[in-house]
């Protein structure tokens, strides 16, 4: 028997999407009223983008969600932020999410 950690506490919300964000599965930022869009290098991120479509972003705010990463993580209580190719990397001055798995290309988080 297996364990699965999906649907944990998800929480998505819509918001509007900037002419940026054109892809899921990866971190966004308020970058406007209602509006989200791609996190550049070390911002903090407000969730995951878990589709876009017709100008609009869900985005994941809670809950458990697989992210990229740039190198495995320790599991645990970690800060975390965006590095500069748009993946999730250890940073003190980051967001604290919880991590229950990681591996050196993604991670299973509880934002």
């Amino acid at each position: 028997m297996g364990i699965n950690f999906k649907g944990y506490g998800e929480n998505v919300v819509t918001f509007n999407a900037d002419s940026a964000l054109t892809e899921a599965g990866v971190p966004v930022k308020m970058s406007a009223d209602s509006t989200v869009g791609k996190c550049s290098a070390n911002d903090k991120f407000c969730g995951i983008c878990v589709n876009v479509r017709g100008g609009y972003a869900a985005v994941q705010l809670a809950g458990y969600v697989v992210v990229p990463v740039a190198s495995k993580l320790t599991v645990g209580y970690q800060k975390v932020a965006v590095n500069a190719a748009g993946k999730i990397a250890a940073n003190e001055n980051g967001r604290e999410v919880l991590v229950i798995s990681s591996s050196a290309t993604e991670a299973g988080i509880i934002l």
